[in-house]
């Protein structure tokens, strides 16, 4: 008993799983027991709300397009932060990495009006927004496992005949892969933080982010923790979506870790 308490002990997978049945088990309880001064609906008005948003608001269709934008954004975010990383491996990028790094501390305020001139729809800008989002944050990641990659194992290749962007893709693009796959994977949950601004910006698009704002404007808290719930079930599939992408993309790398 004392090991569930105790840091690092090797407890087994069967006691870690069963404590966290127990203790969601208890958190249910304590919902369906929590009074209504609390300000949180009971599950059962959620439950409802849900079934009226799906039936009468579209909020399954409006999930699917919010789902769509997602993954095209994770898409391209990985794909340039990945390769503003690698590139930083050559001092002439190296500016250029610091600067798209340096622009995760602007908010959407003032670049909105930049991204409605330079895209030629609602949905392209609501792409935009999103992808920009995600790169900066994902920059700043990307760099710093290309950074991490220690002296001797650049000094080891060399003696192998490598150079240059060989180098480069030997170390940083296959070597560092699974990390790189683990920060996206990451990152992805911080795009569906940044979506409900992003479609708030772009209603006429709708979206589930719009949903949401729709349902918060008018306090009606039934169908807002009803989205919430949505959004939760389906980040948690995602993520399961991504590990199983950098299992198969990198098998080697789950011999020396534990899953996430």
């Amino acid at each position: 008993m004392n090991a569930l308490f105790s840091p690092f002990s090797l407890g087994r997978r069967f006691s870690v799983k069963f404590i966290a049945g127990t203790q969601l088990a208890l958190l249910i309880v304590l919902w369906f027991a929590a009074p209504a001064s609390t300000g949180i609906p009971s599950p059962l008005s959620i439950l409802q709300s849900w079934n009226t948003l799906a039936l009468n608001s579209g909020l399954i269709r409006e999930l699917f397009a919010s789902t769509v934008v997602i993954w095209q954004a994770i898409f391209l975010s990985g794909f340039i932060a990945m390769s503003v990383a690698y590139l930083t491996t050559a001092d002439m990028f190296k500016p250029v990495g610091t600067f798209v790094a340096s622009m995760r501390f602007l908010g959407f305020a003032g670049l909105t009006f930049l991204f409605t001139l330079w895209t030629s729809s609602a949905d392209m800008l609501k792409l935009s927004l999103l992808t920009f989002g995600m790169t900066v944050f994902l920059t700043r990641a990307t760099i710093d496992v290309v950074k991490s990659v220690p002296q001797s194992d650049i000094d080891y290749a060399r003696s192998l005949g490598l150079s240059g962007w060989g180098l480069t893709w030997e170390l940083m693009v296959r070597g560092r892969l699974a990390d790189m796959l683990d920060l996206i994977r990451q990152n992805a949950a911080v795009g569906w933080t940044l979506l409900a601004m992003v479609e708030g910006i772009t209603r006429s698009e709708g979206g589930i982010g719009a949903l949401l704002l729709n349902q918060n404007k008018y306090f009606n808290m039934e169908a807002v923790f009803a989205i919430q719930l949505t959004i939760l079930a389906y980040g948690i599939l995602q993520d399961y979506a991504l590990q199983w992408v950098r299992r198969l993309a990198c098998p080697h790398s789950e011999l020396n870790r534990s899953d996430k």
